[in-house]
């Protein structure tokens, strides 16, 4: 019989439905039933393509007497974290101050106050490799709950009270500087090992917003070190196993299994890497021309666009790491990886041979079972584009018959932001308009569907229905910097209209009115055992900081100074991190490049609006590498965008105008005039 998790729109959460465990999704009822049985709460957080969530749910979820154990000693709450953000942080925080590191399944016993105790991630069903089993755990937990409630008791209200303690204060960093851009990107360059391109350490995931910042610095700096880290991070992703060489689009991470190994991906592909990568590589071909980065960006957003777009235009978050292999087991990797007698059946013995040299397939095999992941050359040898491509399509096309990998087709808000502003920034540079058509589709569904009457954000959808889970901070900032990414892309100025909806939202809400503080709850979100705030990166960059950005290019467009305000004090906690964490803090350095360089403020006025002097000078704007800049078009008088106020043709013809600074250059009519002007 199923139980409680029936009703949830989360397709994690519908994935336990038939659990033996009588699951609670996080709600107060879970609590007051704990309260009224006067037994604690266990907790496990996850998501859809969580292979060790899997693992976990097998092996101890779904057996029989392990359910019965957790059914009569504690209330089970299941949380998907892609939906509740909020209460993942605030836990995981707990997790990794208790145990020094965290990670997914996150596994929690809380009292029915919510205040945690014990804490950990994955436990195996017997012990091993040190770890206790589950059942282990839970029959400890249990022993020290009937037998030593007070001590238990005063663990959790410790714990409660120094994560209470954990505020942020920001009110004397002032504003990031040269020096402050500086010394990040020194401490970069430390971290980087020269020889790979990649930065140091084991597992590798892809630092998107750490290569927007060296883009920008660059532009901004004429740093030849940061663009050669920049190309060098780029190529090391692209020509590796985290980038699918077949199908386009980024696995989750890469590690060394084995000491001068391929590296192998988590095999699981994200929204939020595609998105932000897609734009990266935009950005990197429109810094250098490269044409490595040019199909990168182009095979990334077509993968979105094809394998994650939902019927009602979204994108959907994820596709899992695991599918079945052919055989009926359900195996990580299984859709992605190839043996060279695989290779043979669909490509004949020579093209077999090619593809097997070119993307390192070999007998033995460089993942499991003699099936190797798919590389690009780590040397120079010089291969045959034309056949290279050949098999690219014949293997694509093969590996569409295999089964492929669980969807979660649940919208998030701020990640739909994110792929709103990578393929209408990929579209207009590369002309293709299919591309912005679609982030146009995916604006739409979320105003259509997310934003309430008051301007409020639901953080996620399903099958054309809202959820009930608030937006965050975090979707506020990447939903109101796509629609600003939009608005200059297509010259529709009710995209910055939107934009300004939820930013106002930001300031009342999420902002601390007397230090300048984000948050990452609004003030009447509900009460956790902390306020979550944090400014540091993660797989995307912080809400805190993304909420900087697009106050600064709403600001820019329209001359707002209470926007302009609220992003300088946001930055100061750049200042503060920047310098020390740069790998943590690369969306607020980039968006501190933008801050230093005015932004740029540029104003295309036309006759028509598809007048074609108009459009080059547009499309020459959108161009142009100047960090964080702001286009606004449209026709003569229209008033859509506040830029183009008092802003005359000339000689009845198309202008453009750059201003920063409260300074403006004097307008032209040349690309080439307006090219130099705004990428010196």
């Amino acid at each position: 019989m199923p139980n409680r998790l029936a009703r949830a729109t989360s397709p994690y959460l519908l994935q336990h439905a038939d659990n033996p465990v009588d699951w609670w999704p996080w709600e107060t009822g879970a609590f007051e039933e704990a309260r009224r049985r006067n037994v604690p709460v266990f907790m496990s957080v996850g998501y859809s393509a969580c292979h060790w969530c899997h693992v976990m749910a097998h092996e101890s979820f779904e057996d029989d007497d392990t359910a019965a154990y957790m059914n009569e000693h504690f209330v089970s709450v299941k949380v998907d974290r892609e939906e509740r953000p909020d209460v993942d942080a605030v836990y995981m925080e707990a997790v990794q101050a208790a145990t020094g590191q965290g990670g997914w399944p996150m596994s929690v016993f809380m009292t029915p106050d919510g205040e945690p105790f014990y804490f950990g991630t994955y436990f195996p069903p017997e012990p091993r490799h040190g770890m206790p089993s589950f059942r282990q755990v839970l029959e400890g937990v249990h022993s020290a709950w009937t037998s030593r409630r007070d001590e238990v008791g005063e663990v959790a209200a410790k714990i409660t009270r120094d994560l209470a303690g954990r505020e942020l204060s920001i009110e004397t960093a002032g504003l990031p500087t040269d020096e402050t851009q500086a010394l990040a990107l020194l401490q970069l360059t430390r971290d980087i090992d020269p020889a790979s391109g990649w930065f140091k350490g084991d597992t590798k995931f892809p630092p998107s917003m750490a290569v927007e910042f060296l883009l920008r610095h660059q532009a901004r700096a004429g740093s030849v070190a940061a663009l050669e880290m920049a190309e060098g991070l780029c190529g090391a992703m692209a020509r590796s196993s985290l980038y699918d060489q077949v199908g386009g689009g980024f696995h989750r991470y890469v590690l060394t299994p084995r000491p001068n190994g391929p590296l192998v991906p988590h095999f699981e592909k994200m929204l939020y890497d595609n998105a932000l990568l897609c734009r990266v590589y935009t950005h990197l071909w429109r810094s250098t021309g490269s044409e490595l980065a040019r199909r990168v960006a182009l095979e990334t957003a077509d993968f979105m666009v094809r394998e994650l777009r939902t019927d009602e235009g979204g994108f959907a978050s994820a596709l899992d790491a695991d599918s079945d292999d052919g055989t009926g087991r359900h195996v990580e990797g299984a859709y992605y990886v190839w043996t060279p007698g695989q290779l043979r059946e669909v490509l004949g013995d020579e093209d077999a041979e090619l593809a097997a040299d070119y993307f390192g397939v070999t007998e033995e095999g460089t993942f499991e079972e003699g099936r190797s992941v798919l590389q690009l050359p780590q040397n120079e040898r010089v291969f045959d584009a034309e056949r290279v491509a050949s098999v690219r399509e014949w293997l694509l096309a093969s590996r569409a018959g295999r089964p492929a990998p669980g969807r979660d087709d649940k919208i998030v808000a701020a990640w739909n932001g994110l792929a709103v502003a990578a393929l209408a920034e990929t579209g207009a540079c590369f002309g293709r308009p299919d591309l912005v058509d679609a982030a146009v589709g995916t604006a739409d569904l979320l105003v259509r569907l997310h934003l309430d009457d008051h301007a409020r954000l639901a953080r996620t959808s399903r099958d054309g229905r809202a959820g009930t889970n608030a937006g965050v901070l975090e979707d506020y900032a990447d939903v109101a910097e796509g629609f600003l990414a939009l608005a200059s892309v297509t010259g529709e100025g009710v995209w910055l209209e939107f934009a300004g909806l939820l930013l106002d939202q930001v300031l009342t809400r999420f902002t601390d009115p007397d230090s300048g503080a984000l948050y990452d709850t609004a003030t009447d979100a509900e009460r956790l055992i902390r306020r979550p705030q944090d400014p540091t990166d993660n797989a995307t960059p912080s809400g805190w900081t993304a909420a900087a950005g697009a106050l600064l290019s709403y600001a820019a467009q329209t001359g707002s100074t209470r926007h302009r305000v609220a992003a300088e004090r946001a930055l100061g906690v750049v200042k503060a991190l920047g310098p020390r964490v740069p790998r943590f803090t690369g969306w607020g350095l980039a968006v501190a490049e933008a801050l230093l360089d005015g932004p740029r403020e540029v104003a295309i006025v036309a006759p028509a609006f598809d007048d074609e002097a108009a459009t080059a000078l547009h499309r020459t704007a959108l161009l142009a590498t100047a960090p964080g800049a702001v286009v606004a078009y449209g026709v003569a008088g229209d008033g859509e965008f506040p830029l183009l106020a008092d802003r005359p043709l000339i000689d009845g013809g198309a202008a453009a105008y750059v201003c920063r600074d409260f300074t403006c250059d004097a307008p032209t009519t040349d690309p080439e005039r307006l090219r130099t002007a705004l990428n010196r």
